[in-house]
């Protein structure tokens, strides 16, 4: 199984970048903007320059607010809608189909399957986080290369693949479980 690796700066992932060998590829920038905070991912489209994928609208203390990806708007609760059993998440897809996020029993790994039940994607936390020239590490999100016929490593499934996980990881941390 191949899988591409991109790793995870900063403890705080809404103030992070997800980076590979190529460089930075997104980016989570988080400001308080007159009592509103709001959180962009971008993607970098080439060297200095970047495409908003998308902005969060959080409610107080970081309730889950309303998320504008692309022209859509939806409610961030439809991103990580509870699945079937305790830190299950599932949201569907730009293709339609469902994914759902859920823990490894085995590993300390995070999952993403596809609706057919095949991994996808994993996050994996970092503990102590490992220096790097871009910043602090803290996780690991990989991407399985063949998988879901492969589309997972490209727009629009790979910018929700990453937004989901950073959702998945705020809701972790704030439930208590890594």
């Amino acid at each position: 199984m191949n899988n591409t690796s991109l790793l995870w700066t900063s403890s705080n992932p809404l103030q992070s970048q997800l980076f590979s060998t190529l460089g930075t590829l997104y980016r989570f920038d988080t400001v308080n903007n007159g009592g509103k905070t709001i959180t962009t991912l971008y993607r970098s489209i080439k060297q200095g320059k970047e495409d908003r994928i998308a902005r969060l609208e959080w409610g107080a203390n970081y309730s889950l607010g309303r998320a504008t990806i692309g022209r859509n708007m939806v409610s961030m609760v439809d991103l990580v809608l509870p699945g079937n059993a305790p830190y299950y998440r599932r949201f569907f897809g730009p293709d339609g189909y469902q994914y759902t996020w859920r823990p490894d029993p085995a590993t300390n790994d995070f999952v993403l399957e596809d609706f057919s039940g095949n991994v996808i994607a994993m996050f994996r936390p970092i503990f102590p986080g490992k220096k790097y020239n871009i910043g602090e590490v803290h996780g690991e999100l990989l991407l399985v290369d063949n998988a879901g016929r492969g589309m997972v490593l490209h727009p629009p499934l790979m910018d929700m693949v990453c937004l989901t996980a950073m959702l998945n990881r705020m809701l972790n941390e704030r439930e208590g479980q890594q």
